[in-house]
């Protein structure tokens, strides 16, 4: 006995043949900002460790200086660039697309219809540049919200009115 052909709302095809579009480059900016927050009070305590530490008990001193130094510079110059290359989207008749990561890539589709809600924010680096991120909220509770940062102020609120136009059209 065969069963009727229902239309599946998702292709079986995990990339739906959504061409993902890279974000904004100032994020890019931001993400390295991030970094010299993150990372730079680090190294200014490794320079007064050094200085005091190092030195009271003559042993080589700068070494931890350059260690400390060396690992700052990468995690503000090189990791943020990768970040940034490795984060894409795509939006969909019916869905949108976020793919990012580098060694564990994670590429989400949510269905316009498992949408719950969408946020549109902005934190003070972000605002510097002009960027926003869009968090949208989806039932269920794994991986329940996905967040795309690096848009536009006027694209992020843009694609919230996208997802938020398919969201009454479902309930009305």
């Amino acid at each position: 006995m065969s069963q009727p052909d229902s239309p599946d709302p998702l292709p079986l095809d995990p990339n739906q043949g959504l061409v993902l579009r890279p974000v904004d480059p100032a994020y890019a900016k931001v993400l390295r900002l991030t970094a010299l927050f993150s990372w730079g009070p680090l190294a200014v305590g490794a320079i007064v460790i050094d200085q005091i530490a190092v030195r009271a008990e003559d042993g080589p001193l700068w070494l931890l200086t350059a260690v400390a130094c060396l690992i700052a510079a990468a995690a503000i110059m090189i990791i943020p660039m990768r970040r940034y290359a490795r984060i894409g989207y795509a939006m969909g008749p019916n869905a949108l697309r976020v793919a990012r990561g580098y060694y564990f890539r994670v590429d989400t589709i949510v269905p316009f219809v498992r949408v719950q809600h969408i946020d549109v924010g902005q934190g003070p680096i972000e605002r510097r540049y002009g960027l926003s991120h869009l968090v949208v909220h989806t039932s269920g509770t794994h991986n329940s919200m996905v967040t795309l940062p690096g848009l536009p102020q006027a694209e992020a609120a843009a694609i919230r009115d996208t997802i938020r136009s398919h969201i009454m059209s479902d309930f009305a």
